[in-house]
This record gives structure tokens, C-alpha cells and sequence, in this order.
């Protein structure tokens, strides 16, 4: 429910700014924002199967 809330927020916050929306693109774009972003995803698994070398 809460993301539910907040999702509709940043879409209303970027349908009345459109000038933040090609900010906000910009930024997410960025190869440093997609490896951090792919790091933060892939954490857990990472850590899963490295402590499954061990075991």
C-alpha cells in the first residue's frame, strides 16, 4: 500500500514538472547510477553463493 502511495507521488511530482522528469532521466541514466543500482540488486545473491562456498 505504501509504495502504492509513493509511486503515485513521484508520478505526480514528474507529470508537473516536466523539466525535473529529464533531470531525474539524466541522472538515473548515468553508468555510475546503473552500477550501484545493479550492485544493490545483486547484493544478496552475491552474498548467498559465497557463503554456499563454505558450506
Amino acid at each position: 500500500m505504501m509504495m502504492r502511495i509513493i509511486f503515485g507521488i513521484v508520478l505526480g511530482v514528474l507529470v508537473a514538472y516536466p523539466t525535473l522528469a529529464v533531470a531525474v532521466t539524466n541522472l538515473i541514466v548515468q553508468p555510475p547510477v546503473i552500477a550501484a543500482a545493479a550492485g544493490i540488486w545483486a547484493w544478496p545473491r552475491i552474498t548467498r553463493r559465497v557463503r554456499g562456498w563454505w558450506a
